[in-house]
């Protein structure tokens, strides 16, 4: 039934708004259980084009009821840099990792150290990635950290030679849960890297199979993030 407003005309009443929104979240739910990568409110919206006109304040709507369904489960909606998606908790991940039949993706400590240094210092040049961690950084880590995309080349540091500028990627952010890299913990709040690695669906080779391992790579890293300003990059094209 609906209501007459005072001009005559006929308001939707509660129990059809309420309809629209329990559609929508239904359609929300069904697109992000299916998607692979987080999906983006205007994909959300396109989603749900059969259902009239959805606003960003319905689907808001929707997104928050969807939310508070799922706030006591070991799945939880969660919005990223890339958009939204659901993800298991993270106090579930040894759970998961359990009863699945393939092993985790193996990191190396050195790895997420360089990680963590392009994260923190971006963009950074790989011989100041190299300067912080004291150690070589090999070729092979930062074309894993590009293969998955969580790094890329940004530009190149106006000194002679002309180095690459490395700096992390949205993927980067999508996988840890992010929507900006403001969100990141600070420095003296960072877990040990083999928490980080779990969170993320990850495993952490042992301390002895590390790849290009040296001294103070198994110690917690420290990163002088007030250090001199980087020369201006020339943006890649």
């Amino acid at each position: 039934m609906s209501e007459s407003t005072g001009s005559g005309v006929q308001a939707p009443s509660a129990a059809t708004d309420d309809d629209q929104v329990r559609a929508v979240e239904l359609a929300v739910e069904a697109v992000l259980f299916a998607a692979a990568e987080p999906v983006e409110p205007r994909d959300l919206k396109a989603a749900c084009e059969d259902m009239g006109e959805v606003d960003q304040a319905l689907l808001e709507q929707a997104l928050g009821r969807l939310q508070e369904r799922y706030q006591d489960r070991a799945i939880e909606l969660v919005r990223s840099a890339g958009g939204y998606r659901f993800r298991v908790r993270s106090r579930f991940s040894a759970t998961v990792q359990a009863a699945q039949p393939e092993r985790p993706a193996r990191l190396s400590r050195a790895l997420l150290e360089t990680l963590a240094i392009i994260a923190y210092r971006q963009p950074v040049t790989r011989a100041e990635i190299e300067a912080v961690r004291g150690v070589a950084v090999s070729s092979g880590i930062m074309r894993t950290l590009q293969e998955r995309e969580w790094v890329r080349v940004v530009g190149h540091k106006e000194v002679p030679g002309r180095p690459a500028l490395y700096a992390t990627t949205r993927g980067f952010l999508d996988d840890l849960g992010l929507k900006r890299l403001e969100d990141l913990p600070p420095l003296d709040q960072i877990r040990d890297l083999a928490d980080v690695a779990s969170d993320a669906g990850l495993s952490l080779t042992p301390p002895e199979t590390d790849e290009d391992a040296g001294p103070g790579t198994n110690q917690r890293l420290e990163l002088d993030v007030a250090g001199p300003e980087p020369a201006p990059p020339t943006r890649s094209s």
